[in-house]
């Protein structure tokens, strides 16, 4: 029975951390969209001068 419990617990800690690392993931590919978005704005205006 402790065997049972010990081996959910693990199961969701486990499922915890990668839910944490896909989000984590998640938000580090969406600041790098935005860094491409910045450097592009930079790219046109220096174009336009």
């Amino acid at each position: 029975m402790i065997k049972a419990i010990r081996r959910l617990a693990a199961f969701v800690t486990l499922l915890v951390v990668a839910i944490k690392g896909a989000l984590s993931f998640l938000s580090w590919v969406e600041k790098q969209d935005e860094a491409q978005s910045v450097w592009a704005d930079e790219e046109e205006l220096e174009e336009a001068f």
